[in-house]
């Protein structure tokens, strides 16, 4: 899997600085690199590493002043992150092989529909009316129960859950152990007060085409209705999308964060991890929300929150700078 660095270059629409000719074989950190490696350099706080890296080569983004060095290469590009996208494409590893069809070790129901070329492997079971599409991958003991559809060209990974009547789009990815559609978080106190009601959710889930959802989150069926994801959405690993959610198109929401159920998310909005979303609340498109934070109350598009609970940043900001002074505060009030 030697690359050229001309090779490169065409694919990642840079220049080359050094010899064209200069082939890699494979893609690792700046730190770690060995010779024959590529590393890239996105920002200026790699740039003192450059000199002590054994990588070959770097992609590295046309701003920032490097020169190669004898016997290296670089390629100047405009964003050095988003072309490192695409040569990790020309060194990504073939996926686990599996043969086309149903393994012999899966259970189908006679009326689940089967695209072409589609894979169901061991351990897979598949329900009642359930319709998986052409060109989708089914991994080892993924369970899609009764009337559920899977579009073309998805990939889920072993462990997957999607259970009844929940529909996925097109060229979904749903990592190892995701939960689609169980019971939304739903009770009540019981009349005599010495017990809970559980409240049934009759509702599915929606996942529009693109959606990649990390390993081991969980996205709840509706309580009525649905809930959506929007297409191209990215959600991490250890994420909980309670019931009846809106998520927006091509929002990213980072790991362990926790979304109540009711809340609408519109297009773009990015969600740091741990974050924690109360239930019926509004986010608007483009609403930033830092990493950690408690939010309680609506959040206007555009607008960048942080804090517990959370405010518009930059306020945020001065309240953990007046903190930090509060010690030397008090101790001056004591004098």
């Amino acid at each position: 899997m030697n690359h050229s660095m001309a090779d490169i270059a065409r694919v990642v629409e840079g220049t080359v600085e050094g010899d064209p000719a200069l082939a890699v074989s494979g893609v690792e950190q700046i730190e770690c690199a060995a010779p024959g490696q590529m590393t890239f350099i996105g920002g200026p706080a790699y740039v003192s590493l450059w000199s002590t890296s054994k990588a070959s080569a770097a992609l590295v983004s046309r701003d920032l002043a490097v020169e190669p060095g004898p016997g290296r290469a670089l390629v100047r590009v405009k964003d050095a992150d988003l072309a490192m996208a695409r040569v990790l494409e020309l060194f990504e590893p073939p996926a686990p092989f599996q043969a086309a069809g149903v393994h012999p070790h899966a259970t189908v129901d006679a009326t689940a529909e089967i695209g072409e070329g589609a894979t169901i492997g061991p351990g897979c079971y598949v329900g009642a009316g359930a319709r998986i599409g052409a060109g989708s991958r089914l991994h080892a003991n993924v369970t899609v129960l009764d009337e559920t559809r899977i579009g073309t060209r998805c990939i889920l990974w072993p462990g997957v859950v999607v259970r009844e009547r929940c529909t996925i789009g097109n060229g979904v990815i749903l990592h190892p152990q995701v939960s689609i559609g169980a019971d939304g978080f739903g009770y009540r106190p019981s009349a005599d007060g010495r017990g809970l009601v559980k409240i049934p959710h009759i509702g599915t889930v929606v996942l529009g085409d693109g959606v990649e959802i990390g390993a081991n989150s969980c996205v709840d069926r509706g309580k009525f209705s649905a809930t959506s994801i929007g297409a191209g959405t990215k959600i991490d690993n250890l994420v909980q999308i309670g019931h009846n959610c809106r998520i927006g198109r091509c929002c990213v929401i980072a790991a362990c964060t926790g979304v109540a159920g009711s809340v609408t998310m519109g297009d773009g909005v990015m969600v740091g991890g741990c974050v924690a979303i109360r239930d019926h609340l509004t986010i608007g498109s483009g609403a930033r929300i830092g990493g950690g934070s408690g939010l309680m109350a609506d959040v206007a598009p555009g607008q960048t929150v942080a804090g517990a609970p959370a405010t518009e940043s930059r306020q945020a900001l001065r309240q953990w700078a007046a903190l930090r002074k509060l010690p030397d505060v008090l101790r001056d009030l004591k004098r």
